[in-house]
Order: C-alpha cells, then structure tokens, then sequence
C-alpha cells in the first residue's frame, strides 16, 4: 500500500471537460472519482460569462465545495485537480488548478506530474523578471507562456513553452477560447481522452469517465497537443515521441483498480502480477490475505495460482485516509494504528502470507507483521507484487534519496529480518513487465523502471548550474 511513502510531490488528478452545460458539476463528480490520488487540496475553474472563476481550498472535494461554493460555479468548460503535497508545497497558494490574468487574457493550469528542470527554469526567468507565487512546478508554464517570443498565436506559444519543459507532465491548460491538453514525450503520466455528447473531457484516470457517463476514447499520446474548443478537437504536436516510459507505479498502487491505462485494466494486471509473484515464490502456508487496498487484486491472483485460500485478515477503516498522504513522519505512523486492523479468526494459529503492492522504508510493513503476530499468526511471509525499490524518482514521486529505501544496500534476508517477517519475496522486473500486458517491442515494455533499476529514462540534472552548465547525474 505503500503507506511508508515520504510522499507524492504533484502525483495529482487533473480533469477537463468542455462544451457541456454542467461542466462545474460534471469536474465535481469526476473528482471524486479521482480523490484518491489526492487528499490535501482541491479545485476547479469554469469559463463563464464573465471569464475564467475558480474554486479552490485545502481538504477533500467535498470539503472544498461544500454549501454554495458549487452552486457559484457555472459555464460550458472547467478544469480541475485533486492534489497532494510534501510538507513544503503545502498553501492555498499551490492547490490548483492555477489562475493566471493578463492584459493579453486569462489562463488556468492544472498539472499532474514534475518538471525536473523547474530549479534552473525558475532561476532564469527570475533573472528576467518574472516573480513567482507559488513554489509549484506548474507556475513555471505559465511564465515560459507569456515571455514565448517568434509568434502572436498563443498555440504556437504553447507549444514552444512546452518543448521546454522536461520531466514528468500531463497538463490540462484552459482559456476563455477552450481547452488545451498536453502529454509528456515519454507519456510518464496516465492521462485519457473521452467524450460526453457533444462534449470533449479528459482525465488522468478513466475511472473518472464512468462516474460521469462519458466514453473513453483513447489515451493521450507522448508530446501531444490537444486543442478542444467550440469548434471541436485537433491534435498537434509540440515534441516528437520518445520511448514510452509510463510510470510503473501507476500499474503496482497509484491508480485505481476499475481504471485503464492504454487499453490495459489495472485490477487485471494487478492480479496476473498476483499471479505470477505465485509462480516464483513457493511457499506453504494456510491463508493468503492482502493489506488493503491496493494489494487485493494481487492477493486475489497469488491466491487463485497457489490454491492456497484467500481470506481478510486484514480490514481497513474507510473513514481513515492512505497514510502516506500525511506529510509528517509522526502523523503517518499514528495513520497506519488507526486504518488497519487484523481479523483474528482468520490469522490465528495459522501460516499467512500478506500480499502488499510495495516496501518503500519498511516501518509500515514492520508494524503490519507485529499485528499480525500480536493477532495469533504462527508465520507469517511477506510477498511483494513489484521488484525492490532501490533509488529514488525525479519524476514525482518524492523519495528524495535511497538511504530512505529499505532495499538500497540491503540483502532480501536482511528486509526480511527488518521488518520481522518469517520470510520475504518480491516480484520480478520480468515477472512485472510480463504481467502488466504492455508491449514487449517497447524498450521496458513502455514502462518507467527507473525506482527499480536506477536507469532514468530522461536526462537527470543538478539544480545547481543553469542548462548549458549542468552536470548530468546519471
């Protein structure tokens, strides 16, 4: 579950829709849906008759637009985002969707992902004059935007601010005119392409479209361009693709089990994961239970191939939210005694074997054991449905550094005797990339290995030296 998570830096759901007379109401929903991949902060912005109005705050949705704050909302097109944040990204100042005025017009941004040059790019527009009031790496667009020189059209503006850009993406960008929506060249971040009626929508995950009623139409491709507006929908491009590098972590835990990814349903691969972590694991055990929720399709799948039963021997309390949204160490710990709690019927006396999605620093996982220990399990065996994670992500998800990571410069015996398991067992890269169903004539199969592997599909920079300068760190 991931729980041990310092935490998600811009891991967001963002959401668009335009040409539909309940635009703010449709976000709203959709939102929801995308709740979990966002805890801390929420917001939407409408184009109405008077331009762009937004509404946003720190909370969950239905905190956020509670009373009439939904009812103020009105216009054919909106964007929005759920967002989480580290402790110092944290302010009203950076929920989005971000808002944007000018003599030239309006502009709402709203970002899912990390740009891994916004240091440099900040440093150089602040040399320039531009001054920033958030700490977001989203802030950065919309400066390159407005200082983009070579064109008066504001698409080709886009564009060329977007070709500057290098990371982690996928924005949805709106004006008083329509939508524009854009995807990282190495598609690093979910994001789909739907439609309801008459009306264009977009959303990090598809499992948005279903609350709303809108059908999913296609993913949205690496260095692409959508403009959506009254006249309808055109695709460009602003950077040619580069090898697909989806993020691995979308398929292991961050995504939802009832969404899609590039045609590919979560809950299956989770589950064929499950399945062939069975596989390459034999073990003898009496139960075989999931730490919820994000490991039950996996359970599910090592249970069916095993034949060993599977059972909850573990329930969550669903009015407690995933400890690694709290960005403090001491609020998490208090998190993870206050969401889970062991069955002991099902645990007692017995052989267990706890499926979990992932081991980031092992304390979660520790404490988890304890329980079930304290509950009466004679072993217990810890299964991982994804490699060890062994180096840190420049692309969003905030493990700053692999001394915070329980596999970096640890043997599997001594994981294992950390957090005080009987035995403990991962699941391989072959074993992941296989089960995930993505195209094996893809480097990687299109997936983003580096947490795994240390291989970073972009160029990584220091923050210390600008562009010309930078010392690449490999």
């Amino acid at each position: 579950m991931l729980a041990e998570l310092r935490g998600l830096n811009e891991e967001c759901g963002v959401f668009g829709i335009w040409g539909h007379d309940d635009a703010a109401l449709l976000s709203y929903y959709a939102l929801h849906a995308l709740q979990h991949r966002g805890q801390e902060g929420a917001g939407i912005v409408v184009k109405g008759e008077n331009g762009l109005h937004a509404v946003k705050g720190e909370g969950l949705v239905n905190e956020v637009f509670s009373g009439e704050k939904l009812d103020s909302l009105e216009g054919r097109g909106a964007i929005g985002q759920v967002r989480y944040t580290t402790k110092d990204g944290r302010g009203i100042e950076n929920v989005q969707p971000l808002v944007f005025r000018s003599t030239t017009g309006s502009l709402a941004i709203a970002h899912n992902g990390n740009l891994i040059n916004a240091t440099d790019l900040k440093e150089h527009l602040e040399r320039q004059g531009s001054i920033f009031q958030s700490t977001s790496d989203t802030e950065v667009l919309a400066h390159l935007i407005k200082r983009s020189s070579g064109s008066r059209n504001h698409r080709d503006r886009v564009k060329k601010a977007l070709s500057i850009l290098k990371g982690a993406f996928a924005f949805v960008l709106m004006t008083d005119e329509g939508l524009m929506v854009a995807q990282d060249p190495n598609g690093m971040r979910p994001l789909s392409l739907g439609k309801i009626g008459d009306a264009w929508v977009v959303a990090s995950e598809t499992c948005a479209f279903e609350i709303i009623g809108a059908e999913h139409v296609r993913s949205v491709e690496p260095g692409e361009l959508l403009i959506i507006n009254d006249s309808g929908l055109v695709s460009e491009r602003f950077a040619e693709p580069a090898d697909s590098a989806m993020c691995s972590m979308e398929y292991v835990y961050f995504s939802r089990p009832d969404s899609d990814i590039d045609g590919i349903n979560i809950h299956a691969a989770r589950k064929r994961c499950g399945k062939q972590l069975a596989r390459e694991v034999q073990i003898s055990a009496d139960v075989v239970t999931g730490v919820p929720d994000s490991s039950i399709s996996a359970a599910i799948g090592f249970s069916e191939q095993s034949g060993i039963p599977y059972e909850l021997g573990l329930i969550k309390n669903r009015y407690v939210g995933r400890t690694f949204i709290q960005p403090s160490q001491a609020l998490r710990e208090q998190g993870v005694k206050m969401k889970l709690s062991p069955v002991h019927q099902v645990v007692e006396g017995k052989r267990v074997v706890m499926v979990d999605d992932s081991i980031v620093r092992g304390t979660t996982s520790k404490r988890i054991v304890t329980m079930l220990r304290d509950a009466g399990a004679k072993e217990i065996h810890v299964v991982i449905a994804s490699p060890p994670l062994i180096a840190p992500c420049y692309y969003g998800v905030d493990i700053s550094s692999d001394s915070e990571l329980l596999a970096t410069g640890r043997t599997v015996d001594e994981m294992r005797d950390e957090i005080g398991a009987d035995s403990l067992s991962f699941l391989s890269i072959d074993g992941m990339l296989e089960s995930n169903g993505r195209s094996p004539e893809m480097k990687n199969c299109g997936q983003c290995l580096a947490c795994f592997t240390g291989e970073y599909p972009t160029e990584i920079y220091s923050d210390t030296a600008m562009p010309h300068e930078k010392e690449i760190v490999r």
